[in-house]
């Protein structure tokens, strides 16, 4: 992937429920940006990634803009949307072609106007405009020809688009001309990205509480109430040489708790930093225990491939007793994460906290581990000859080599005959032999068989 720093940014501004976010993720073919039929559920801006044909560009989904807003969160939100507007390349004004003009689209036209950025005017929920006399009450904004699209539907989407980026494409040639043409495989270095670690775990486990002890500064919104985090917030920083995002997320409840919609919402923004995170430190309230929730939460975890690092925060407010007894129900109910390093630390007085980035960086490290075909074969044939697979009637199975099928979680490939026959038990000793051969604690590793075609078999279709 390029550098995001040449890749041309479109801002998507408008006042609220008008469809930015709708049409954020039509660009981005996502799902990204929260949509639904709430006035100002986007309060901060959102990134994605666009292609027109191979050209990458980067979207930026704003809230509903009120920029007469004098207190409250519609002022920030004006602020995030000003920002935004500055940061772009060219800006996408939608506006609702249902509804027509009212005079916040008036008000944010006069500024776009004056801020100088190019504009294109996108006249959403037009699928049932037949004529372009519809369109003409927009021109009265002064922002050139309206452009009639459906983000729910994709009409007019491409094409508008297209118009976007042609002069910042055909400029991006123009000035690519004289690159360096090796540039391009810069990013082909091991890990000099950042990590992105992703806090995740119940409502008041002590996530913001131990995100700012991390950073050494009150970054997040750390308060005695369960739901204080709303969505998914990311912080960079560095530790040493290293560099990192920490992404504090909305505590996760029970299905049966969630009950106002916008809570909803921040559990999928979880599930989806969840995803989009290299490591996860799942925390958990050892003065709570472990809960079944805690169990759902590692599940969809593991589900995800995410490399993965367990606290055990609050470890100071309990006795030796309890602390003995969250340890037998951990091993009861979370045996599936044997491969994950556990901790014991106290966010909110710093106890146990260092070696928190180190276990981090360690399971980072599995997750994006390069194994050689050779090595893999030899531990494959070691594994083999200690325990050899069981048979299926007549045949065994029988193993020839193995090679690295991918990262984050690393996937091993075994190549052979009747492999179809190989039980899970026999799977998860593999596993155990790769896993300790390269020292893959903090990740999930996934090993997959893949039979050879037998060209004597006479194919019957």
């Amino acid at each position: 992937m390029a550098d995001t720093r040449f890749k041309p940014v479109v801002a998507l501004v408008g006042r609220t429920n008008v469809g930015k976010s709708t049409l954020f993720n039509r660009l981005t073919r996502s799902r990204a940006a929260l949509v639904a039929n709430i006035s100002g559920l986007t309060r901060d801006r959102h990134y994605g990634e666009g292609r027109v044909g191979e050209h990458p560009y980067i979207v930026v989904d704003t809230g509903g803009f009120e920029p007469v807003a004098t207190r409250g969160i519609l002022v920030e939100m004006a602020r995030q949307t000003a920002q935004a507007i500055a940061e772009s390349d060219v800006v996408i004004f939608l506006v609702d072609g249902r509804e027509g003009i009212n005079a916040h689209d008036h008000e944010i036209a006069r500024l776009l106007r004056k801020s100088g950025q190019r504009v294109l005017l996108a006249v959403n929920k037009a699928e049932g405009m037949r004529h372009h006399a519809d369109l003409a009450q927009f021109h009265e904004l002064g922002l050139g020809e309206p452009h009639p699209i459906s983000a729910a539907h994709g009409d007019g989407v491409s094409a508008l688009a297209d118009e976007a980026l042609a002069p910042l494409l055909a400029e991006q040639a123009r000035e690519s001309g004289a690159a360096d043409p090796e540039a391009a495989t810069d990013e082909g270095g091991a890990h000099e990205h950042r990590i992105k670690l992703a806090i995740a775990g119940r409502p008041n486990v002590g996530k913001s509480t131990l995100i700012n002890t991390l950073v050494g500064e009150d970054r997040v919104i750390a308060y005695d109430l369960p739901g204080t985090t709303r969505d998914a917030i990311e912080i960079e920083f560095e530790r040493g040489e290293r560099r990192y995002t920490l992404i504090d997320t909305a505590g996760l409840r029970r299905r049966g708790k969630v009950f106002e919609t916008v809570e909803k919402f921040s559990v999928i923004k979880t599930l989806q930093a969840i995803e989009a995170a290299n490591v996860v430190l799942l925390l958990i309230d050892a003065s709570d225990g472990i809960s079944d929730q805690d169990a759902h939460i590692a599940g969809f975890i593991t589900e995800t491939g995410r490399a993965l690092v367990v606290g055990l925060n609050k470890w100071d407010a309990v006795d030796r007793e309890q602390r003995e007894w969250v340890q037998r129900e951990y091993d009861r109910k979370l045996r599936f994460l044997s491969f994950a390093r556990v901790l014991h630390l106290s966010a909110l007085k710093g106890q146990g906290v260092g070696p928190v980035l180190k276990a981090v960086d360690a399971a980072h490290a599995a997750a994006f581990a390069k194994l050689s075909t050779p090595r893999l074969t030899r531990i494959l044939q070691a594994a083999v000859e200690q325990q050899p697979p069981p048979r299926k009637g007549i045949f065994r199975p029988k193993m020839r080599y193995a090679h690295q099928g991918g990262q984050n979680p690393p996937r091993i490939i075994i190549h052979g005959n009747a492999l179809d026959a190989v039980p899970d038990s026999y799977r998860r000793y593999l596993e155990g032999q790769f896993r300790d051969a390269f020292n893959l604690a903090g990740t999930p590793l996934s090993v997959e068989f893949k039979s050879s075609h037998n060209p004597y078999l006479k194919d019957e279709s």
